[in-house]
């Protein structure tokens, strides 16, 4: 089996880090690691983190808060391995989430797997949030509405050497990861839950929670198009 890079970016996480690390570690090998970049955080994460005493676990602080792109790239700067699996810091795994998208890695560049929304206490909202976003693969799909959730994304390392460094100027980094990996790789959507996608309003990401305006959604898009045409004919 391939080694594991799972990348973290955090902030201010001390309410459920915890609990997420422990879905994660549980599933890792000892030749795996936990790369997590933290945003200048001022609450207990660092010491959460480091009370695992887990040497897999490789714990970095940003000298100024980068955003969530920034700190997610630094994460993923910092990796060795060859799969790459992105990581919310207040989510939970499901038991089977590694060892499912590394044999689907074995065939493809990059997975999104479907999650099931809960709530802080892992009551159930929506048992899929492929059916109630209407998922698919495609370019142009997701352009006009993204799917691609990082906390739900997986790729082999090889993706890293077209996708980075991030465009200065794009809205998220999963929808570009997904999107430039459609273009210059290939991508599997697969249709069983793999975590359990905690939205508690507190997160730094507001993926199913609260909808932007027209201008910033038109403006977002075209963005991300010349981001990506810039990319594909450098």
């Amino acid at each position: 089996m391939k080694n594991v890079s799972v990348c973290m970016a955090t902030y201010n996480g001390e309410k459920y880090i915890g609990r997420q690390l422990r879905s994660i570690l549980n599933q890792l090998s000892l030749d795996d690691e936990v790369i997590i970049s933290d945003d200048h955080s001022t609450d207990r994460t660092k010491e959460i983190v480091e009370s695992f005493d887990d040497n897999r676990i490789v714990f970095v602080e940003n000298t100024e808060k980068r955003g969530p792109i920034g700190n997610f790239e630094n994460a993923l700067k910092l990796s060795t391995k060859e799969y790459i699996f992105l990581s919310d810091q207040d989510d939970v795994w499901l038991p089977n989430k590694v060892s499912t998208v590394v044999s689907l890695l074995e065939k493809f560049d990059l997975i999104l797997s479907d999650c099931t929304v809960v709530d802080k206490d892992l009551n159930e909202l929506y048992p899929s949030y492929f059916s109630l976003r209407r998922s698919h693969n495609g370019i142009l799909r997701n352009i006009y509405k993204n799917s691609y959730m990082g906390c739900c994304i997986a790729f082999r390392s090889s993706v890293l050497t077209y996708a980075l460094p991030f465009p200065t100027n794009i809205h998220m980094h999963d929808w570009w990861l997904g999107l430039i990996t459609e273009i210059k790789g290939t991508v599997f959507f697969y249709e069983s839950p793999l975590i359990l996608y905690v939205r508690h309003g507190e997160n730094v990401s507001p993926t199913g929670e609260t909808s932007h305006g027209w201008f910033s959604k038109i403006s977002n898009r075209i963005t991300l198009v010349f981001s990506l045409l810039t990319r594909v004919i450098s």
